[in-house]
């Protein structure tokens, strides 16, 4: 909370009008919405360590802001429910952004994360899509969750869109698609490329490497020609981003899913 806190407060100084305000629904009538929920980390720490880690803000911010322009309805959850943890480098420069500084100070989507859904909570029939975030947190307790996984299962079974960005996709590993074969075989698949968790010294905490994972699966994975660069690709209802800069290109695939 420590870190919400201090970045909220350096960005109170800026004038009201740059404050964001709820999206309206005027063009969407209510019934018509679709609904969207987005599934966020609680893990805090890198593993065992005492090292800080989290979601990453703007895996969450520009899914929502995206979502919101389109009239939909935005539901927040996380593993446990409550605060998320946010990786307090994604509320800093140089990777705090322009929708993340609006987000911080929109007291309704802030509600969303200071008092997200416990996982338990949420029910597969009630949404259209889901969005996993990511931020290393979600390497710990993403692929092995049994309410997690039981949740996408009914996602995948139903039908429904299923997006994951950055490290979000350490979530799809263990799901099946209706052959039986893991959801991500024979697909177009992206996520935190094998470079890039090398790039920020990750690569030997992690429990696996997240490419070479999806790889190993079968999946056709995909990544842009230079590290950190935008990349998202959409395969039927399977979304994917590979990092944070792809989240808003995610989530519009994720629109143009649901069109």
């Amino acid at each position: 909370v420590v870190a919400y806190i201090r970045a909220r407060h350096l960005l109170l100084v800026v004038s009201e009008q740059h404050i964001a305000k709820p999206c309206a629904l005027h063009a969407h009538s209510v019934a018509m919405a679709k609904n969207i929920l987005i599934v966020c980390t609680s893990w805090d720490k890198l593993g065992d360590t005492d090292e800080p880690t989290g979601c990453w803000a703007e895996e969450v911010v520009a899914p929502y802001h995206v979502f919101k322009r389109q009239g939909y309805n935005v539901v927040i959850a996380s593993i446990k429910g409550g605060e998320i943890p946010m990786d307090d480098a994604s509320l800093n420069p140089p990777y705090l952004t322009k929708e993340v500084e609006d987000f911080l100070l929109d007291d309704d989507a802030m509600k969303g994360v200071m008092e997200s859904l416990p996982l338990s909570d949420v029910r597969a029939a009630d949404f259209d899509a889901v969005f996993l975030p990511g931020g290393h947190g979600a390497c710990w307790d993403f692929p092995d969750n049994a309410a997690l996984q039981s949740l996408l299962g009914e996602f995948v079974a139903a039908g429904k869109v299923v997006a994951a960005v950055c490290h979000g996709p350490v979530g799809l590993v263990n799901i099946k698609g209706p052959d039986g074969q893991p959801l991500v075989a024979g697909k177009k698949v992206t996520g935190f490329s094998d470079a890039e968790e090398f790039a920020v010294a990750k690569e030997g905490v992690v429990p696996f490497l997240l490419e070479a994972r999806l790889r190993q699966l079968g999946g056709r994975y995909e990544a842009a020609a230079e590290k950190w660069a935008p990349h998202a690709v959409r395969d039927g209802n399977l979304v994917t981003g590979q990092n944070p800069a792809s989240s808003a290109a995610t989530a519009q695939l994720v629109v143009q899913a649901l069109s």
